[in-house]
């Protein structure tokens, strides 16, 4: 299954505040804010959307195609996706622009507040898909991940023209996207990814109900942080999937892209939508535990291990027949 991960790729500046923002908030002032948070630690790493998700993807033994737009200092970067299994042959390279960045900060109770300059991803509007399609003998599957909204939507509208099943991965575009936009993104969708928090943003500025969007996308995935993730299907009955056990908590940013890089890669596998969900729990927990959201390691032994104990020893049995875990 050849699938394309679209969306944005970036370098992430990551602070840790040791306070909670709530406490530095003032009720009524809320429409006048002027904070500055001193922070004890900065760590500058590898991120972006899809290039998050492709290397989830790539460390569990596939070759996703990373489609996106950078700048000319992408060369180290480059190396290490290509180093583990993501095709960057599609990669645009902006000739006036950086590679885009991100900012955080991260308080003690894993609430963030982030910024992102756009850099070279504002060009991304340029890239077409087709050309994607016949270098690699078509595509299975695209997902519309957080890019340029201009790229987003051309990449959706493209894949309806050229009847490319399409996932529809809105996430942090939704603040600045409106409705008329959004219902244009995500109609007809095969997949629709959101959070809990996200999907009600969705219902709010598109208009439509719960029911009406289940009418418009094949499958509704929603992540719910600590309570797992939920999966809708029009008419059928909701699918409640578990969180994966953790070992420790160090930084929040990345697991929504890890859990998009474990169910896509099962999806890719032909296993159950239940699978998808239970193996991209599990890649988003080892993102928790590090710092940035391509810092961790998948061992296959380690990985089908805590796989087996916390959803059991026959869904890991036909996880096994698939996962290739870039380290043994």
């Amino acid at each position: 299954m050849r699938i394309a991960v679209t969306g944005s790729i970036a370098t992430d500046h990551l602070m840790t505040f040791p306070g909670r923002f709530g406490d530095q908030l003032i009720a009524e002032q809320l429409d006048r804010i002027s904070l500055s948070f001193l922070v004890d630690d900065l760590q500058i790493r590898r991120g972006g959307v899809a290039s998050n998700i492709s290397f989830g993807m790539g460390c569990l033994g596939l070759t996703p195609i990373l489609v996106g737009a950078v700048g000319d200092d992408f060369a180290d970067y480059r190396s290490w996706l290509e180093r583990h299994g993501v095709d960057c042959a599609s990669v645009y390279v902006s000739d006036l622009h950086h590679t885009a960045r991100f900012l955080c900060t991260t308080d003690e109770d894993h609430n963030q507040i982030a910024s992102f300059y756009t850099g070279a991803m504002a060009e991304a509007r340029e890239i077409e898909l087709q050309p994607v399609s016949e270098r690699v003998g078509g595509l299975d599957l695209v997902l519309v991940s957080p890019n340029d909204p201009d790229a987003m939507l051309r990449h959706t509208e493209e894949c309806r023209q050229r009847g490319i099943p399409f996932a529809a991965d809105p996430s942090q575009q939704l603040a600045r996207m409106e409705g008329p936009q959004i219902r244009q993104l995500i109609d007809g969708a095969a997949y629709l990814f959101t959070n809990d928090y996200e999907k009600a943003l969705v219902e709010q500025k598109t208009g439509w109900s719960d029911e009406e969007v289940l009418d418009r996308v094949g499958v509704r995935v929603t992540t719910l942080g600590p309570k797992g993730a939920r999966i809708d299907r029009k008419g059928e009955p909701s699918l409640h999937i578990s969180p994966a056990q953790e070992e420790s908590k160090a930084d929040p940013t990345g697991v929504g892209d890890a859990f998009r890089a474990g169910f896509l890669s099962t999806l890719a596998w032909g296993l159950s939508l239940e699978r998808c969900a239970q193996v991209g729990n599990l890649v988003a927990t080892h993102v928790l535990e590090h710092v940035g959201g391509q810092e961790y390691e998948l061992s296959q032994q380690t990985f089908l291990e805590r796989f087996t104990g916390t959803y059991g020893a026959d869904a890991a049995a036909e996880v096994a027949q698939h996962v290739r875990c870039h380290r043994p």
